[in-house]
């Protein structure tokens, strides 16, 4: 290839080799879309909601010490939340946007939401170790008739952990699916579809 063929292969339009997705199809893409994003809207206000109730039911703990610990737990949790959040927000980003009428545009997001559905499992996984975190100090504040034996510690930290894991992978799976995953599996579809 010569210098004046390559100057016109980089001169040439990009857009023109994209192929366009019909008006059609991109009304069946926007209704999952919208959806998600309502779906994550939601999600976003009720975990704010959440977190406010959580923070004010640490004002009312007693003794001060059990107060610090459970504020500091929640605020761990706040910090974990908001880094999977950011992550989530980039999405929500990505869907508003409305340049999503090429089959590669498509074929991105589609990349991207598969990413997210690995960091939402993540964080929800993400949430064992403060619920090993939440039994340690309901073991170390809570008035027992007699004292527990370290054996007995330890099958309950054990038992917290692979009932949390299995509880929390579970859940994450039927809210993920119940709320994101089905309409996922709906632009995927399309995506199917316009490849034909």
């Amino acid at each position: 290839m010569n210098i004046d063929e390559l100057k016109n292969v980089w001169n040439e339009d990009v857009s023109e080799q994209t192929p366009e997705i019909s008006i059609e199809h991109t009304n069946k893409i926007n209704l999952p879309l919208e959806k998600i994003r309502k779906n994550m809207r939601l999600e976003f206000w009720s975990v704010i909601g959440i977190f406010i109730f959580s923070f004010a039911v640490c004002a009312f703990c007693q003794p001060f010490k059990l107060q610090f610990y459970i504020t500091m737990l929640v605020a761990s949790m706040l910090f974990v939340t908001i880094f999977f959040y950011s992550k989530f927000f980039r999405l929500y980003n990505d869907i508003s946007n409305p340049m999503l009428n090429t089959y590669d545009a498509l074929k991105d997001l589609k990349i991207q939401f598969d990413l997210n559905k690995q960091y939402y499992f993540s964080y929800y996984l993400s949430f064992v170790p403060f619920i090993v975190c939440e039994m340690i100090i309901v073991i170390e504040f809570i008035p027992w008739p007699e004292p527990i034996s370290d054996a007995k510690i330890a099958v309950i930290l054990i038992s917290a952990v692979v009932i949390g894991l299995f509880v929390l992978y579970l859940s994450g799976k039927f809210w993920f699916y119940r709320y994101y995953g089905r309409h996922f599996v709906h632009i995927e579809n399309l995506l199917k579809e316009l490849k034909k």
